[in-house]
């Protein structure tokens, strides 16, 4: 019987889990405060670099806001879509998430995105569905800055019917990194307006979707569209990973 060697646990990681637990629990509720640095040192029985060090790596992670010598001790923040927005960039620009990964995570949330838009779309959800391929199709015509921006609109459109903001945060982070790793696909593309006029097509037959309550149908039409455009700089062995995707 052999066992492997354990880390070290610094003091200041135990405090950093003792409060994060009673933020997550409710038992800290955002707006309340914590305890002073010297009342806090009392409870968890440390020194004051412990405690520094443990409110620094709370305040990192907007967990709390503490103001040096502010008497009223640090305060407790509400969970901000921003900061799981920089978290999950962070995490998507990592080097051992590859193309593939990022793909594959994007195909599966626009499938779930597009599945819910169509069961749950509102008459104004479809009108701004409407406005947003309006402006698109006016795009064409103006230039690739502004259709982008109406294509990035409609999505984010399709994305807030699920009315989980968890989803709209992480569509919109792993949206900008794919993107931002494929950005030549129309820096290089011959013909702009030709692929400016095949993706409008596409974004036509994902609303006739949604609006006829077709969430399998949406879901299929967004992850096929992914696939298409971007599988292409996937190394050919790991496309694989995406293929299940495309199954009805």
């Amino acid at each position: 019987m052999r066992f492997e060697p354990v880390a070290p646990v610094r003091a200041y990681e135990r405090v950093v889990e003792q409060i994060e637990h009673a933020v997550i629990s409710g038992e800290l509720k955002p707006g309340e405060r914590l305890p002073s640095e010297r009342e806090l040192m009392t409870q968890f029985g440390v020194g004051r670099s412990t405690i520094r060090e443990a409110l620094r790596v709370l305040q990192a992670a907007e967990m709390i806001r503490s103001r040096p010598g502010d008497p009223r001790g640090p305060e407790v923040l509400a969970a901000s879509p921003a900061a799981l927005a920089r978290s999950m960039h962070r995490l998507a620009r990592a080097e051992h998430v590859g193309l593939a990964e990022l793909l594959q995570f994007r195909m599966i949330l626009d499938g779930s995105a597009h599945l819910l838009a169509a069961e749950l779309r509102t008459d104004d959800d479809l009108t701004g569905l409407d406005a947003a391929l309006e402006s698109m199709r006016e795009g064409v015509s103006r230039g690739y800055a502004e259709f982008s921006r109406a294509d990035v609109a409609f999505h984010e459109v399709i994305a807030r019917i699920s009315r989980n903001p968890l989803l709209v945060v992480s569509e919109e982070v792993v949206r900008g990194v794919v993107l931002e790793l494929i950005e030549d696909k129309l820096e290089h593309a011959s013909n702009r307006t030709s692929l400016m006029r095949t993706w409008l097509a596409h974004h036509a037959e994902v609303l006739d979707a949604i609006r006829s309550a077709d969430g399998a149908g949406a879901a299929h039409l967004a992850k096929q569209a992914l696939y298409d455009n971007y599988a292409e700089y996937v190394p050919a062995e790991q496309r694989p990973l995406l293929a299940p995707l495309l199954r009805p």
